[in-house]
């Protein structure tokens, strides 16, 4: 591990938080749905951008970025499963299915509609 990698991992990471933070925060203004519609964004399009960068050509210092550093901190997979089971403690069965099912659908389908345009591209 090179220090150029973890300058990339780590500024890439820095960015990928704020983002995540700021759309989070921008969602949640404007939602008052009891399922964490900002989470499920943030990971639905942070799973289409990944497929994309990993079916593009882009190279190892791109994808260490916009991947790695990026992606890894604008996705939230703990804060997912805690929020699906808050959701549970809730008794909110309904929302509880529709979240689980729209983020592990969604991320997947996602990833793979991004990763097929990045082919294309």
């Amino acid at each position: 591990m090179s220090l150029l990698s973890l300058l990339l991992v780590g500024a890439g990471g820095f960015i990928g938080a704020i983002a995540r933070f700021a759309t989070t925060q921008a969602i949640n203004k404007k939602s008052s749905s009891t399922v964490p519609v900002s989470t499920l964004t943030v990971n639905i399009l942070g799973s289409f951008i990944l497929g994309f960068l990993t079916g593009s050509t882009a190279g190892h210092t791109l994808m260490l970025f916009f991947g790695t550093g990026m992606m890894g901190a604008f996705t939230t997979f703990s804060t997912f499963k805690l929020e699906g089971v808050q959701l549970h403690l809730k008794k909110e069965k309904r929302a509880f299915i529709y979240y689980n099912s729209c983020c592990y659908v969604g991320g997947i389908l996602s990833a793979y509609i991004g990763l097929m345009l990045g082919r294309l591209l």
